[in-house]
């Protein structure tokens, strides 16, 4: 499995010759700057809520490559409002079967609205039960004891978590987070995009590494293979 951080919350992977997109926010992220976002390639895209730092550039970037579109049912209807039908809804609890394997939607602690103050459904993340690997994508979340649940049913891989504080759970947080998934390799997100959710990357790493956590934080652009 390859994986490649487009910075903030977006993430490529590819698996079972499939391309799935995270979250896709690069454009006005100054940091991405050098990424052309015509060169990405996605079968899916999967949406974790309305912000905007999660969907600038999803429609766009769906349109170049004829993407479905996963989301909770109002950010699909969004994109089929705008122009872009093929989309799979999606809500809190359900699982659906994709050509790359299985998966399912969980609650997330946060808000979501678009751009223009309009309901932007709720909040969610995704666990992917694929042949070989399975893994969480927690989207903008507090540290929430709903994810005892997911360590109950799923034996995970790695796990993208948000460290960055103000908006999302912190360092700290992540760290017992990972404790309640029992996931011991943790993909950092949301974090250094703004003055806001800057971390310091040293007291990061030490806070996993003294829990015995992996704990890999990309550079943007950067890949690695899982």
């Amino acid at each position: 499995m390859n994986i490649k951080y487009f910075g903030h919350s977006c993430f490529a992977i590819e698996i079972n010759g499939m391309n799935l997109l995270f979250d896709p926010f690069i454009t006005p992220n100054e940091l991405a700057k050098e990424i052309d976002i015509k060169s990405i390639k996605a079968d899916y895209i999967f949406i974790s809520h309305a912000h905007q730092d999660h969907i600038y550039d999803a429609l766009e970037i769906a349109k170049n490559n004829d993407s479905t579109i996963v989301s909770c049912w109002e950010i699909t209807e969004w994109a089929v409002s705008n122009g872009h039908t093929k989309t799979h809804p999606m809500n809190i609890g359900g699982t659906w079967k994709f050509d790359f394997g299985t998966v399912q939607m969980f609650n997330a602690v946060h808000s979501s609205s678009f751009p223009d103050g309009s309901y932007g459904g709720n909040p969610a993340g995704f666990v992917f039960n694929c042949p070989n690997h399975c893994f969480y994508y927690s989207g903008d979340t507090a540290l929430t004891m709903d994810m005892k649940l997911i360590a109950e049913r799923y034996n995970l891989n790695f796990a993208f978590l948000p460290l960055g504080s103000n908006f999302t759970m912190d360092i700290y947080d992540a760290v017992k987070a990972s404790k309640f998934l029992n996931c011991k390799h943790i993909i950092g997100m949301h974090f250094d995009t703004f003055p806001y959710i800057k971390i310091n990357h040293s007291t990061a790493e030490h806070a996993f590494e003294n829990e015995n956590i992996k704990l890999t934080l990309l550079h943007i652009n950067e890949a690695i293979e899982i």
